[in-house]
C-alpha cells in the first residue's frame, strides 16, 4: 500500500471499526467493478460508431445527433433559434 503521509494513515486505518473496514472494501470492489463495466460499455460504443462508419454513416454527425437527442426538445429549439440568430448576425444565413 502506498504511503500517503506517514503515521496519520496508519492511525486512521487502525481506528476504523471492522464494520467500517468491510464497508470500505465493498465500496472499493463495487467502484472497481463499475469502472470495468464503464470501460466495456465505452468499448461497445466505439465499436458501434466504427460499424456506423463502415456502412457509410458520418460518425461525427452521428455523435451530434446522439448529443441532440439527449436534450429536452424545448431546450434544443431555444438553442437552434439562438444559433440561427447568431449565424444571421454574422451574415452566414
Amino acid at each position: 500500500m502506498p504511503d500517503f503521509g506517514g503515521t496519520d494513515t496508519v492511525v486512521a486505518t487502525q481506528s476504523l471499526t471492522q464494520t467500517a473496514q468491510e464497508k470500505l472494501r465493498q465500496l472499493v470492489a463495487r467502484i472497481e467493478r463499475l469502472e470495468e463495466e464503464k470501460k466495456s460499455i465505452s468499448d461497445d460504443i466505439k465499436e458501434s460508431y466504427a460499424e456506423a462508419k463502415a456502412v457509410g454513416f458520418d460518425s461525427k454527425v452521428l455523435r451530434q445527433v446522439i448529443r441532440i437527442r439527449k436534450q429536452d426538445r424545448q431546450e434544443r429549439e431555444e438553442q437552434d433559434q439562438i444559433r440561427e440568430l447568431y449565424l444571421h448576425a454574422l451574415g452566414e444565413i
